[in-house]
């Protein structure tokens, strides 16, 4: 474990716990180093990881949510026209996807923790790039809504095991920054998405007698597959057992995530030891309710080309209206997370940006005029999308350690978050069109109660971060600080 000086550097000490994987005179060699050489030695390392791990797990999430979002762009296509989709079917095709999505998070990520990253996630990226293939043959709204529940239940292992594995190998004061990079992916597959649909719509339709969304889901699913192959060769697996680093870059990489927790991540927990230690902690419950409330808000996703159709533009022009909203998340969730990083805090940069969406919300209810009804898209998209990786991080390092309770506590809170995303669909009946006042009311509301419970996680952090101070100040024996809350 490590202290820290008054500027926040850590200063290295010699570790509790060896990782009997890597040999002891590498861990010796990172314990000898000087606090500068540290940093140099850890800079160093960070910078092979990163060029490793960022660009491979970024273009997967392009990917992810490329297959994932294909339906309402699909639509636009004329896919509930052509496969008969009347009154809420349309909505139900949306929320199957999520419904198989929720079942394997949990059990997962724990088998995640217990396994070979380097094959496992993407393993489970070539099984959903099949199933989003495979979704081109459909010719009925039963056959659609088949392929929606297993690209659902194969794509469940992808996201929360990337942000789980990205805590496997980054300190609390680096997640934020490295989870809203990847989560720029998501951003820009909005974009992209709107790009290659018109792109299909426009060189491929009726190309060798299939309409424009069947290419549209072979396309994707095929580039898919053929990344999760190229995937499979550049991911490492854990710190302790990547073999492309040396054994004293394995000892520098596990000593990092200890001294800025004070355990080992490799550190044994049983499953049901961690599962319970999960279950018990209220902080997981919370935030997985935060994260409910906020998703519920965030369904707007799926009905964004929708919206955009009723300004009266041709397929092509609508498709293409949809890209410039998510450009502006792109860049504005790397500038918040890398704020909340580098002070640490979460809460106040997880909640301000939320502001912006409650005002998009109230713009896209109480107008149908096209400017200001394009402008509150850029509002929803640009506030609730800044917000999403804080809380994600703020998960990762209030979860610190152990491996296995980590793992329980991203799955149970993601999952729970896209349990709101089965029942969001529902909000935007055709009915409703084109204002959805209904569905754009509720999304304010949840909003702003995801923003009051974090003011009272917050509350709640800093309460036990007071009680472990005067348990330190208490304890005259003890030669190092408990490991603090980020707040």
């Amino acid at each position: 474990m490590s202290t820290a000086d008054e500027k926040g550097a850590v200063v290295a000490q010699p570790r509790r716990h060896l990782d009997q994987n890597i040999p002891a005179e590498a861990h010796a060699w990172v314990d000898s180093l000087a606090p500068d050489e540290y940093q140099r030695a850890q800079a160093k390392l960070k910078r092979k990881i990163d060029i490793r791990i960022l660009p491979t797990l970024f273009i997967l999430l392009v990917l992810n949510y490329l297959d994932r979002n294909a339906v309402p762009l699909a639509r636009v296509q004329g896919l509930d026209k052509d496969l008969g989709l009347v009154g809420t079917q349309f909505n139900t095709v949306i929320s199957v996807f999520f419904a198989g999505y929720i079942i394997g998070q949990v059990p997962s990520n724990i088998l995640l923790s217990r396994s070979r990253p380097s094959l496992y996630l993407p393993g489970f990226v070539i099984l959903w790039g099949t199933v989003s293939a495979s979704a081109a043959a459909a010719n009925s709204y039963s056959h659609l809504v088949v392929c929606r529940f297993f690209l659902g239940v194969t794509e469940a292992p992808y996201f929360p095991g990337i942000l789980f594995f990205l805590s496997s190998w980054y300190t609390k004061r680096e997640l934020a920054l490295r989870t809203s990079i990847l989560y720029t992916g998501a951003h820009l597959s909005g974009a992209f998405a709107g790009l290659i649909a018109a792109g299909v719509q426009r060189g491929l339709h009726m190309a060798r007698g299939l309409e424009s969304w069947r290419w549209l889901f072979i396309i994707e699913g095929v580039l898919t597959v053929f990344c999760g192959l190229v995937a499979a060769v550049i991911l490492p697996n854990w710190p302790a057992t990547t073999r492309w680093l040396s054994d004293r870059e394995k000892a520098l990489a596990a000593a990092r995530l200890e001294r800025d927790v004070g355990m080992g991540d490799d550190e044994y927990m049983p499953l049901g030891a961690a599962i319970k230690a999960a279950v018990k902690d209220y902080k997981m419950w919370l935030m997985g309710l935060i994260y409910c409330l906020m998703t519920t808000a965030g369904g707007y996703t799926a009905f964004v080309p929708t919206v955009v159709s009723t300004f009266g533009k041709s397929r092509v022009q609508t498709l293409l209206l949809t890209a410039p909203p998510y450009l502006v998340p792109a860049i504005t969730e790397i500038l918040v997370s890398f704020s909340s990083d580098r002070r640490p805090e979460r809460c106040f940069h997880y909640t301000v940006p939320m502001v912006l969406g409650i005002i998009g919300f109230v713009i896209a209810a109480t107008t149908t005029a096209t400017a200001p009804r394009y402008l509150s898209i850029f509002f929803m998209t640009g506030g609730m999308s800044s917000s999403f990786t804080v809380l994600l991080a703020w998960v990762g390092s209030t979860f610190s350690r152990p491996r296995a309770k980590r793992a329980v506590a991203y799955g149970t809170v993601n999952a729970l978050g896209n349990v709101a995303q089965i029942w969001s669909p529902y909000f935007y009946p055709a009915s409703d069109g084109p204002r959805y006042v209904k569905a754009f009311v509720i999304n304010a509301c949840f909003t702003a109660a995801a923003i009051a419970l974090s003011f009272v996680l917050r509350e709640c952090l800093r309460r036990e971060n007071q009680r472990m101070d005067e348990r330190d100040d208490d304890d005259s024996v003890m030669t190092e600080k408990r490991i603090r809350y980020v707040l």
